[in-house]
């Protein structure tokens, strides 16, 4: 299975998901008009990763800003991976927010609370 691989654009996020690693890598800004565009291929990439995982998968979102329809997309990879997680795959999700940045610090919060994945909080300096 190959890497995801996404540049980061003005509106999209840098997007690196390595099966062998195990690592999930999301960053940057996550504001475009289709959010379809991005966020079906990665869905469909991480049910693939599944099949065969590490024994450890780390996500790690880096983001500085969300819109609703990424968001919504967010919340749904995190829950097919709680699925996974549930089903014996170990998932955590390593979230990164700038200290002043309420709303993106909300945001991973209310994500480890829908869906119970375990979320580390991490304040970037």
């Amino acid at each position: 299975m190959k890497e995801l691989i996404i540049e980061k654009s003005f509106s999209s996020p840098e997007v690196n998901f390595n099966p062998t690693t195990g690592e999930f890598k999301l960053g940057g800004r996550s504001i475009p008009e289709n959010p379809d565009d991005i966020y079906l291929r990665m869905l469909e990439w991480v049910h693939e990763y599944f099949k065969d995982p590490c024994d450890l998968t780390q996500v790690v979102v880096m983001l500085e800003y969300v819109n609703s329809g990424s968001s919504k997309f967010l919340l749904e990879i995190f829950r097919v991976m709680k699925r996974y997680h549930d089903q014996g795959h170990e998932c955590v999700v390593d979230w990164y927010y700038e200290e002043e940045d309420e709303r993106i610090m909300e945001l991973g919060t209310h994500y480890a609370s829908t869906t119970e994945l375990p979320f580390n909080m991490h304040v970037m300096h």
